[in-house]
Formats: C-alpha cells, structure tokens, sequence
C-alpha cells in the first residue's frame, strides 16, 4: 500500500499536550488565559485538528484510509532514504550490475545482447559494459539510446559491426576485437555517433601496433592516427592518447592520403606481383 505524506503538520489535542483537561461530553473546559470554551471547538476531530505554524514535532501520513502520525526525524528520513535509493534493475539477472545510470554485465560468455537488459535498463543507462564476453553482433543495442559511454572491450566484433544512432555517445571503447577494416569502421562511426570524442582500437587488425605485430612500427602508428583524425576530426582522444594541435593540423592536410601500409611495403608488393607475373 503506497504511503502519502502530508503536507501540513498538526498539533495533538490539549489533553494529549499536557493542557487543559476536557469535561464530560458537550461540556465546556477552561482553556488558558481564556474564558470557558466548548469541547466541540477545542478539539473538532481527527479531520480537523488545528494546525500549527510552529513546527510541533509530528507529520501526519496517509496509507490508504489510515493515517498515522510519526515524528519529524523518521518522516524526513524516510523521504531520504526514497530520494537516495539506489536504482535497482526490476529483474534479478546473475552478472548484472547497476550503479546509478551504468550498467555492468562483463565476462557472461554471451554471444548477443540479453532482450531483458535493454528493455529493463535501456532507458535509464548511460554508462554500458559489456567487456569480456562473446560478441558477434550489437542487435538490442538499439534500446540504450541515451548512451554516453560504450564498453565493449575483448569480444568477436568484426567487420560486420553495427552500431544503432547514438546521438550522446561520446566516449566508446573496441579494445581486442576482430576489426581489420578500419575505413568502413571510422566512416560508419561517422555517421551514427556525432558526439563521438574518445575512441580506443588497440588490439585489433585494424590498429597498427608494433606491440601486437613486430612488422609495424610507430611510423605505421602515426599514419593511422592521422587517417583516424581525418575521418573523426572531432576525437580528442585515440587509444588512450591526447591528440595534439599537431596531429590535428597534419590530418586537416594529410590526412585523405594517410594509409596504415607504409610506402615502402607497398612497393615490395608491387614488385612480389610483377615477378610472380614474368614467371
């Protein structure tokens, strides 16, 4: 049964205050400093008890056709404790963590996105992590629209991705995945996320890292953050690293010629496919 607060405080009648004692029914009483007064008026009922501009220490609350009256302290910390609850996602799922608008379910080995966690969480969550699981596809992404940070680290996501409009989405992770064409990628996200400002691709084909692959260096590197720059220009940070006055200014005039294979592997290529041709 839902509970309603009341609004307006109201005093107990005098007898319940210590005041002057009430006479048989009907009877008039002796108020203080006053003439006799009727009972009637002195305490008309629970309806109509006199309200009192000083705080008397009571609120009254309603529970149906009830009412109760509890001291000032529980009240307040009542209405606290309902302004700060946490938000609590309606259906109990193993994984599932909501803090306030983020939503966590990381490491579940799901290959698709759950149906219930858009429908239950989808239309408060602006925070999602879904790290650590099986990923193929962003089906049911479409039920988050207010997203502003997307965590999808350590999937199967590849060339095949696809993101719904995210017109909030500012900052969006894709560390580890199986993403290997990286123009499709940027002007895909060029489209459907504007707000866009933080992206990270570390770990995949698709960025050049000499960590993760011996044949490129910090050369094949600074031509993709260019070529990045050039399709995003309004990123300010790619693969957890600022981007500069500089490497802004060089893909504003560059950055349409910038490819992740250098010059000089190109030219091998070209040479391997010459011979291959003569013989």
């Amino acid at each position: 049964m839902p509970f309603r607060l009341s609004a307006q405080r109201w005093a107990p009648p005098v007898a319940e205050r210590g005041g002057a004692g009430l006479g048989e029914q009907g009877s008039p009483v002796r108020g203080p400093g006053q003439g006799l007064v009727p009972r009637e008026k002195l305490n008309p009922g629970p309806d109509t008890r006199p309200r009192l501009g000083l705080p008397p220490g009571q609120l009254t609350i309603y529970c149906g056709t009830a009412r109760r009256a509890v001291p000032l302290a529980a009240a307040a910390l009542r209405v606290l404790c309902l302004r700060s609850a946490p938000r609590v996602c309606p259906v109990a799922m193993a994984g599932l963590v909501v803090s306030g608008t983020q939503v966590s379910y990381i490491g579940q080995d799901c290959r698709e996105i759950p149906e219930h966690l858009g429908r239950d969480c989808g239309h408060f969550a602006k925070r999602l992590d879904l790290s650590f699981n099986l990923l193929r596809s962003l089906e049911g992404l479409s039920a988050f629209g207010s997203l502003e940070e997307l965590i999808l680290d350590n999937n199967l996501l590849g060339n095949d991705l696809v993101l719904p409009g995210l017109p909030r989405l500012h900052t969006l992770t894709l560390n580890k995945n199986q993403i290997s064409d990286l123009e499709s990628l940027l002007d895909h996200l060029a489209e459907v996320t504007p707000a866009l400002e933080y992206l990270s691709l570390l770990g995949n084909v698709a960025c050049p890292n000499e960590l993760i692959s011996l044949e490129k260096d910090e050369e094949d590197y600074k031509r993709y953050r260019c070529f990045v720059l050039h399709k995003l220009p309004n990123l300010k940070f790619l693969d957890a690293r600022k981007v500069t006055r500089k490497e802004r200014e060089e893909a504003l005039v560059r950055g349409s010629f910038m490819k992740v294979v250098k010059p000089k592997v190109l030219c091998t290529q070209i040479c391997e496919s010459f011979q291959n041709t003569a013989m």
